[in-house]
C-alpha cells in the first residue's frame, strides 16, 4: 500500500504546519563584511599605486608649485613672496601682449582651417568604395608620429627664400617669389601650414571614429525618401557628429595656446617676434632668463584661456541632453 499522501492530505498538512520557509544560512557578521570591504579596497588601491605616484610626482606636484613661484619674485635672490608681481607685470608687458596677439590670431586662422580640411577628410576616408582605406587612414596619420625636429628642418627647406622648394614652384608658374622666413605675414604661413600638415591626419581619424558610429539605415532611409547626399550631411552626419566635432575642436585649441615647437623651430619666433607665441614666450621666460615665476604666471593665463572651450563642450553637450 502506497504511503504517499492524497493530494487534500497534503493540502491539509501544509494549512496545519504553515507555510514552508527555505532555508536560510545564518547572516555574515557586520565585522566581516567590513574587513572583506576594507581588504578589497586595500588590493585596489595597491595596483592603482604605482601610477598614483607617476601622477602626483609629475603632474600634481608641478602644478602646485609653479602655483607657487606664480605668487614669488623670481627677480631677487633668494626669491620672495610678491603675489602682486608677476600679475601686475602681465598687464604692461608688450611682448606678452604681442605673444598673446600672435597666438590667437594663430588659433582663428588654423583652428578652422585644420578642422574643415579633417572633417572632409574623414567624410572621404569614410566611403565604402574607397580602395585601401587602412593605407590611406596610416598615411594621414602618419605625420603625428614623426619627429617633430626632422618635420621642422623639413619645413625650413621647402620655404627657404632662396633654394626652397615652393619659391622653386611659384617661379616655375611665374609668380613672385617670397621670403617666407623673414617676412611676418610670410612665417605666420609657414606655421600655419606646418601645424595644419601635422594635426588634420590626427583630428581626422577622430572624426573617422564618429562618423562609423553613426547608424548605416539612416542614410539608406534617408536615400530611399529621396534625400540628397548634401542634406545627409546636413541634418544626419553633423547632428550626430557634433560631440565628437567639439571634443576635437576643444584639444586643438588647447594645443593652438600651447603652440611651442613650429614657431620655435622653424621661425624661431621671428621675424622680430611676428611668429612669438605664450608657449615660446613662457620658455624664454623661465628656461633663457629664468624667471620662473614670471613663466608660470604666463603659463596660467594661457590655462585660463584654454578653459573657455571646454565650458563651451559642457554647454554643448548640455544642450544636446
Amino acid at each position: 500500500m502506497s504511503t504517499e499522501l492524497s493530494p487534500i492530505w497534503r493540502a491539509r498538512w501544509r494549512i496545519r504546519r504553515g507555510p514552508l520557509v527555505p532555508h536560510r544560512t545564518p547572516a555574515a557578521p557586520a565585522d566581516t563584511f567590513a574587513k572583506t570591504k576594507y581588504r578589497q579596497t586595500l588590493i585596489a588601491y595597491s595596483f592603482l599605486a604605482p601610477f598614483l605616484a607617476v601622477f602626483l610626482l609629475f603632474w600634481a606636484w608641478p602644478i602646485v608649485q609653479s602655483m607657487l613661484f606664480a605668487f614669488q619674485n623670481w627677480r631677487v635672490s633668494p626669491p620672495t613672496f610678491d603675489p602682486a608681481f608677476n600679475w601686475l607685470r602681465l598687464t604692461s608687458d608688450p611682448l606678452f601682449h604681442a605673444a598673446l596677439r600672435n597666438s590667437l590670431a594663430l588659433l582663428i586662422i588654423q583652428v578652422p582651417l585644420m578642422m574643415l580640411l579633417a572633417l572632409l577628410l574623414a567624410v572621404s576616408l569614410n566611403e565604402r568604395n574607397l580602395r585601401y582605406p587602412g593605407f590611406f587612414r596610416f598615411a594621414f596619420f602618419a605625420p603625428v608620429v614623426i619627429s617633430e625636429v626632422s618635420y621642422s628642418a623639413i619645413f625650413r627647406l621647402l620655404f627657404n627664400g632662396d633654394f626652397g622648394a615652393i619659391n622653386s614652384v611659384l617661379g616655375a608658374l611665374g609668380l613672385p617669389r617670397t621670403d617666407w622666413l623673414n617676412t611676418p605675414a610670410g612665417a605666420t604661413t609657414v606655421v600655419v601650414a606646418a601645424v595644419t600638415w601635422r594635426w588634420t591626419g590626427y583630428n581626422a581619424i577622430i572624426l573617422l571614429a564618429g562618423l562609423q558610429s553613426i547608424p548605416r539605415y539612416l542614410y539608406e532611409a534617408a536615400r530611399l525618401d529621396g534625400i540628397s547626399s548634401f542634406q545627409q550631411f546636413r541634418y544626419i552626419t553633423l547632428p550626430l557628429l557634433r560631440p565628437v566635432i567639439v571634443f576635437a575642436l576643444t584639444m586643438s585649441v588647447f594645443g593652438s595656446l600651447q603652440l611651442f615647437v613650429e614657431p620655435h623651430l622653424i621661425t624661431h619666433s621671428g621675424p622680430a617676434g611676428a611668429t612669438e607665441t605664450l608657449g615660446t614666450y613662457l620658455y624664454k621666460q623661465g628656461f633663457v632668463h629664468f624667471n620662473f615665476g614670471y613663466a608660470a604666471a604666463i603659463g596660467y593665463v594661457a590655462a585660463l584661456i584654454a578653459l573657455s572651450p571646454s565650458l563651451f563642450k559642457i554647454r554643448m553637450l548640455e544642450k544636446k541632453a
